[in-house]
């Protein structure tokens, strides 16, 4: 027997193994039979159901097939080398072996290594020693399952190519061109949805779009016995048409054709297309606006009409010429080498401007794209040139720049900043844009707009600026503050205009800084309120030292009577004090109301402050004064007596805001002050000097310090202050040519600065006056619209020795003195009345006498009117309500001037 025994001999080797197995006098035979067979042979016993038990013999092929021991091996039984895998079951194989008493099959043994390993397995039922047994010899039959599996996968592969092929392959029925055969595609190109659909209803010689072209396909193929790409336009089912080129070889003898087609309709489509698109590129090239030339090497093969048109040539007159001739000579070396760069292959510039020159020598400039082309006849390269004519293109684009350049000098050098905002950033910002907010263009583009604007104001003008950008019909300019980068307020005006803005909306923006423009305003409405508080308040007090002129002179008229044992004399020397303090309530008054200076003196300023600090000292102990003082400080001309009252209130007011004690620094200083500072306070530049002073108070808020100087504002409690105070020193200052500011933090204490304008004037000492009433017997006209004055001040000349005329108005006045011109010595004169004022009627009055003595008096100050009086001549001013002593004392003053 051979190595592999066919099935009949393996049978017969089977037969003989039972034989010899039942045998026992053959066991030697058996032995060796059983070992020399090339397949695995295992018995086993079975039940009486057919169940199997241990294995009892095994030969060495199994055992080697199965990876065990002998000895391993008979200690397993078929279930243990299964997976059950088998052909016909297990319980099948063990119904037809108990019926049969044999059974052929195919299953899976496992190895040891757990490989599973397909056999073919015979297997036989015989008694053994009395006990029935299975025989079971199985093939190793892994060669021809991997073949199979080849088979299958070779098939299934190439039934794959054939479904899924991208050509229609086919079988046909040479009769009558009836499918017999086809896959997917050639079905789909036909218009069917599967093969079996096309192969059940598609005649090909039914479905000829021309019925002649089958019989020429015949003849190629009685001729040739083959077709090879053949095209044919056929019907699809749905009756359009598709073009198929195939190639198809006949087998007469068969009866049938075989072949593949490819659907060509859309490339015919495309030649068509093509066929159309050269046609329109022809027309095209013909009829262009741009001029075009090409050029084989160097010479011009062809020129079309529009470039003979732009250089003036006839239809044929370049054709052969160098290609440089159409350029400017500056531009023809460039060009030649660009040409020859570009046929060699290299990188070069596609388009570019050039100078053209035309027939007549005339020039222009041409916008030149040129690319490289070939032959397909012929091996030189070739260049085909487009030229467009860019003359009114550069024209435009020069006066472009120009605009440009005009508007970009504007943007960049305007006084307003100017930027373009979209997606809450400056996508564009212009220098005083830079400026404004203190950062460079850069930074600002990737700054949200909205961080710059103050906290106050942010929402309102972010919602005005989506409004803006939805196309909402309001105002477009509106205020609001912003922050620059030191952190400092600024008020700034928008204009803005809605834009599109590479693409999107955006807005254009007009910013302009406002902060000087608010804060004059808010000066000129501080100004024109005080103003008409003022004058309020200037009237007040006019009227309030008339009814004090009226006490102070009864007071004075009856003190002149008795002496400091009578018991009225306290009582009306208290009259005069109470006077007095209403007196100086009246120049706080009219120092609000900027009533101006009563007498002004070139005057050292730290002799001033030491000597109002030291009587301040004296009552406030629990206040330490420090002075720091310029040693060759300015003069400057003021009212001491004004200013003396303004440091008083800064005393008090530092006083006030220590109620526990502190520190009060005092400090004066030459400055000069220069004009960009000066335009927020309407001062002029010049040398100032300056005073600071400072307490360690509780210090104030800024909604305080706006209000710090308004009339009648106050932090104290009702009745404990006017609120006049720092109205009246600011007043004051003001009137002096000068300013205050003040600077506080909330728990750090305050410093008010006073800048008063230097004086190029001498310092001079203040006369003190004597303390006696000084007496005359001179005439006095006294004019006055107020009976009240005129009833006391009356009184009060007579008491002092003098007689007294009396006119109630200018007019009068000037009456009384033309007729009495001879025997008036000194004329009264108030500033205030009705019909002609003081001015005019001393005007009046000098051209009667240009000798004449005159003594203003008035309850406003000595600024104004008065000043322009004196300045004209008139011989002095004293201010109402004044006493018996200091009146007695500037009569005479006057009277006795030679």
């Amino acid at each position: 027997m051979s190595d592999k025994p066919t099935y009949e001999e393996l049978e017969q080797r089977v037969r003989e193994l039972e034989k010899e197995a039942s045998n026992p006098e053959g066991d030697h035979r058996y032995r060796q039979l059983f070992d020399t067979i090339n397949d695995a042979v295992l018995v086993h016993l079975i039940d009486d159901k057919g169940f199997p038990g241990r294995f009892i013999q095994v030969n060495d092929i199994a055992c080697q097939k199965l990876g065990y021991t002998r000895q391993e091996l008979l200690q397993l039984n078929p279930h243990d080398i299964g997976t059950g895998d088998d052909t016909l079951g297990v319980d099948k194989i063990r119904e037809i072996l108990m019926a049969n008493g044999r059974a052929f099959f195919e299953t899976v043994h496992v190895t040891k290594d757990g490989r599973k390993l397909p056999v073919e397995s015979n297997v036989r039922t015989f008694e053994i020693s009395g006990q029935r047994a299975v025989l079971s010899v199985s093939r190793d039959i892994s060669e021809r399952k991997r073949a199979e599996e080849a088979l299958r996968e070779s098939e299934e592969k190439y039934r794959n190519i054939f479904n899924n092929a991208l050509v229609g392959i086919f079988r046909t029925r040479i009769s009558d061109g009836k499918v017999l055969e086809c896959n997917e595609r050639f079905a789909r190109t036909y218009g069917y949805k599967t093969p079996e659909e096309c192969i059940n209803d598609f005649v090909v010689s039914e479905h000829y779009a021309d019925p002649g072209a089958r019989e020429k396909m015949m003849d190629a193929f009685l001729e040739k016995g083959e077709v090879i790409n053949l095209e044919s336009c056929f019907n699809r089912k749905d009756g359009d048409e598709v073009w198929v080129r195939f190639s198809a070889h006949a087998y007469p003898e068969e009866g049938y054709l075989e072949g593949v087609g490819y659907d060509i309709t859309e490339q015919k489509q495309a030649e068509e297309a093509l066929h159309e698109s050269q046609e329109k590129y022809r027309n095209l090239v013909e009829e262009s606006f741009d001029g075009i030339f090409i050029q084989k090497g160097s010479k011009i093969i062809f020129v079309n009409k529009r470039l003979n048109e732009m250089l003036g040539y006839e239809k044929g007159e370049l054709v052969g010429q160098n290609h440089w001739v159409v350029y400017h000579p500056d531009y023809q070396k460039l060009t030649r080498e660009r040409a020859q760069a570009r046929m060699q292959g290299r990188e070069v510039l596609r388009r570019y401007e050039v100078k053209l020159q035309r027939k007549d020598g005339s020039w222009f400039y041409g916008e030149l794209n040129a690319r490289p082309i070939s032959f397909p006849s012929d091996k030189e390269k070739g260049i085909q040139v487009w030229i467009k004519d860019i003359m009114e293109q550069k024209l435009a684009e020069e006066t472009l720049r120009e605009s440009e350049e005009k508007y970009r000098l504007l943007v960049e050098n305007a006084t307003d900043a100017i930027f373009i905002a979209q997606d809450a950033v400056m996508k564009f910002a212009n220098p005083k844009a830079e400026d404004l907010v203190g950062y460079s263009a850069e930074e600002l583009a990737k700054t949200s707009f909205a961080d710059f604007i103050h906290p106050d104001d942010r929402d309102m003008v972010i919602d005005m600026h989506r409004r803006r950008l939805a196309g909402e019909d309001f105002p477009g300019t509106y205020s609001f503050k912003i922050t620059n980068s030191d952190n400092e307020e600024l008020t700034v005006e928008l204009s803005t205009v809605l834009i599109n803005w590479e693409g999107r909306p955006a807005t254009l923006n007009f910013l302009r800084d406002i902060t000087s423009q608010k804060k004059l305003e808010a000066q000129l409405q501080q100004a024109q309120k005080m103003e008409a508080i003022g004058t309020l308040a200037g009237g007040i007090a006019h009227d309030f030292n008339n009814l004090l002129m009226a006490i102070q002179g009864r007071a004075s008229i009856m003190l002149m009577s008795k002496d400091s044992s009578h018991p009225d004399f306290e009582h009306l020397r208290g009259v005069e004090d109470h006077v007095k303090s209403a007196a100086d309530l009246t120049r706080q008054l009219l120092g609000f109301a900027r009533g101006g200076k009563y007498e002004v003196w070139p005057t050292n300023l730290n002799e001033l402050i030491k000597e109002e600090s030291r009587m301040f000292g004296r009552t406030k102990k629990e206040i330490i004064i420090n002075g720091k003082y310029e040693e060759n400080l300015w003069s400057v001309e003021i009212d001491r007596g004004q200013i003396g009252q303004v440091l008083l209130n800064l005393y008090i007011n530092a006083w006030q805001a220590m109620p526990g004690g502190g520190n009060l620094y005092l400090e004066t200083e030459n400055v000069t002050i220069e004009e960009n500072y000066v335009k927020s306070f309407s001062i002029e530049p010049g040398r100032y000097v300056k005073i600071s002073v400072t307490d360690t108070g509780v210090g104030m808020d800024k909604a305080t310090q706006k209000k710090i100087f308004d009339p009648f504002f106050t932090t104290k409690e009702m009745g404990r202050g006017t609120g006049l105070g720092l109205a009246s020193s600011y007043g004051i200052v003001k009137n002096h040519g000068g300013f205050i500011n003040v600077y506080s933090e909330k728990g750090h204490g305050t410093t008010f600065n006073i800048y008063l304008p230097a004086s190029a004037k001498e310092i001079i000492e203040e006369k003190q006056p004597s303390g006696d009433i000084l007496r005359g017997s001179e005439t006095v006209l006294l004019v006055d619209d107020e009976d009240m004055i005129i009833e006391i001040a009356g009184e009060l000349f007579k008491e002092l020795g003098y007689k007294v005329l009396i006119a109630r108005s200018g007019k009068e006045a000037i009456e009384i003195y033309e007729k009495n011109k001879e025997q008036i010595d000194i004329v009264i004169l108030d500033m205030i009345m009705p019909d002609m004022s003081g001015s005019v009627t001393y005007d009046r009055m000098k051209e009667i006498d240009p000798d004449i003595k005159v003594l203003l008096a008035s309850g406003y100050s000595i600024n104004g009117q008065a000043t322009e009086i004196l300045n004209r001549g008139c011989n002095g001013f004293i201010q109402k309500p004044f006493k018996m002593k200091k009146l007695s004392q500037k009569l005479r003053e006057i009277l006795d001037e030679k």
